[in-house]
């Protein structure tokens, strides 16, 4: 009874919480900092690998559909994009409320011998940004009056799971309604992503990026005491792609991915940069940097690394004799050279390096049917085309499928293609052109089938790849509290989604060369021409 007791006054607790960050531009961007990450975090990492389990790849289809289906229907439909998007928040809110009754199950069964109180500790501590996330989804669209009316049903639904007995909640079990929730969770998605609450033009400058990168590191510290208690307080060995496995993938790319930034800074300061003369070398940074062939050559084998030097020698040649220009020209670069590397590229890349090892944590899980290396290449293909991968994240991308056990095929593409295969980059091109880099593309696929089987060519002491974890989490925090968490994220997406308190403005400039301007340099960490420093305008709209 008292876990119940303290759900509800974790719930109760956001309310407080919104009236006072809401007093204030920058204490409200915190708030929102804190939710983006807190609630997307626990989608991404967490509910999305349990659909996986019980659904299998069906279940991301349903995602996909709660995500964009939205958003789509908004750009169809511009008259009825407020209905579109009140339905969606009311879907949200819906999965919300259904999943309140298994909070409260939850908490039923850790009181029974042998389960661990951590379970329902994990329980009424992630009822904190969902009850602030309720409040801020809520009160500026509806009022006071529906928002707490939806935080009184959910404490009511939660004493209806924790008395209701394992009969209702067996009816309501992931593998029942595993669909129905997949749905919802993408609906969710679409709305924290979407930012709908009204205070949009209070930082149009950007000033209080600050706080919305601090209230995305406190989201970070309680996602991350969630996934422990959740991983402590019951057993979900479900597979290797679990938290765990995020964070020994991570700990083991550290202290190389440290050097390949500071392989970056010596190569700015040795007077390769991305504004150099030469369009072959430009396509070159943006291919391989060179600092990515640091990450395959130790991580997954001199030969490998040795082979995507020749594939991307070939390519920039090509690109470079073609006149292919590049998307996303670079406009400003910093002086300094350890600026560079340790700065302005980590800027550009975190985003990829940590989207590559989600990406693999779910579509290498073991519920989702891809040992064909030919659908290993489709799916990949799909996953390139709308985004703009930099090289350092295409190498990550590439040595977590390898720690997956993809085919040799498929653990090759990224590191030659990922950079160039997207469509803003596709646009550029005549179809010859296009011809052309496919076919360059496809050979050395063919010719990868002949290579030597991928191996690491170092094995560090855990202390080492810990304390170059601990480094790389400050830098990447570091650009957390520099940029704030959307604008962090923002370049990992292909068009803006529009901000929903601006009459939902998709105007989005489709025109090859409009579009590389407004997409947010994403396609290379290096050569990001225009990356996150050119948007003073675009950015008023902080999704």
């Amino acid at each position: 009874m008292l876990y119940l007791l303290a759900s509800c006054i974790a719930l109760l607790i956001g309310p407080l919480f919104y009236r006072y960050f809401s007093s204030g531009s920058g204490l409200q961007k915190g708030l929102d900092g804190f939710i983006f990450v807190s609630l997307g975090g626990l989608v991404l990492i967490h509910i999305l690998p349990e659909l996986l389990e019980h659904g299998g790849l069906l279940a991301i289809v349903f995602v996909v559909l709660g995500l964009w289906g939205p958003t789509a229907s908004e750009r169809l439909f511009h008259r009825y994009s407020e209905i579109t998007h009140n339905l969606t928040l009311s879907l949200g809110i819906g999965g919300l409320l259904l999943h309140t009754i298994t909070d409260g199950g939850a908490m039923v069964l850790a009181q029974q011998d042998g389960n661990s109180s951590l379970l329902a500790l994990g329980v009424i501590l992630h009822r904190l940004p969902v009850g602030l996330a309720i409040w801020w989804l809520l009160k500026p669209q509806v009022g006071t009056r529906w928002a707490s009316l939806v935080l009184v049903a959910m404490m009511l639904l939660t004493g209806v799971g924790y008395f209701a007995g394992e009969q209702l909640l067996s009816q309501l079990s992931l593998d029942n309604t595993v669909y129905l929730q997949a749905f919802v969770t993408g609906s969710i998605l679409h709305v924290v992503l979407h930012q709908p609450h009204g205070q949009h033009d209070t930082d149009k400058q950007g000033q209080y990026e600050y706080q919305a990168g601090i209230g995305s590191l406190l989201g970070i510290g309680l996602l991350m005491v969630l996934l422990l208690m959740d991983s402590g307080g019951h057993e979900h060995a479900h597979h290797d792609h679990s938290t765990e496995q995020l964070t020994t993938w991570l700990m083991t790319i550290a202290p190389v991915l440290l050097l390949s930034y500071a392989a970056a800074a010596l190569r700015f300061q040795l007077g390769l940069t991305p504004q150099d003369n030469s369009l072959a070398r430009r396509w070159f940074q943006r291919l391989a940097g060179p600092e990515a062939l640091v990450l395959t050559a130790l991580l997954l084998g001199p030969w490998l690394a040795l082979f995507q030097l020749l594939v991307v020698f070939i390519m920039s040649a090509y690109l470079a004799h073609a006149r292919v220009e590049i998307t996303d020209p670079h406009s400003k670069l910093p002086n300094n050279a350890l600026r560079f590397g340790f700065a302005h590229l980590v800027d550009r890349s975190a985003p990829w390096v940590l989207l590559s090892l989600v990406l693999v944590n779910l579509i290498g899980h073991p519920s989702v049917p891809l040992s064909n290396p030919m659908l290993q290449i489709a799916v990949l293909l799909l996953v390139f085309l709308p985004m703009r991968f930099c090289n350092l994240g295409a190498a990550v991308l590439s040595i977590a499928l390898a720690y997956s056990g993809w085919s040799p095929i498929a653990i090759i593409l990224p590191l030659i293609a990922a950079p160039v295969l997207n469509i803003a980059q596709l646009k550029l091109m005549s179809w010859p052109q296009r011809g052309v880099l496919l076919a360059i593309i496809a050979a050395a696929l063919v010719a990868a089938l002949r290579l030597p089987m991928w191996f690491s060519l170092i094995t560090l002491p855990e202390a080492i790849n810990l304390a170059a974890l601990l480094v790389l989490s400050g830098l990447f925090a570091a650009s957390l509290l520099r940029l704030g968490p959307r604008k962090f994220l923002r370049r990992l997406m292909m068009l803006k989604p529009a901000s929903h308190g601006h009459k939902h403005g998709h105007d989005h400039a489709h025109a090859s060369v409009a579009e590389s301007a407004h997409s947010h340099s994403h396609t290379h960490s290096h050569s990001h021409q225009s990356g996150g420093h050119s948007h003073s305008d675009a950015n008023k709209h902080h999704h």
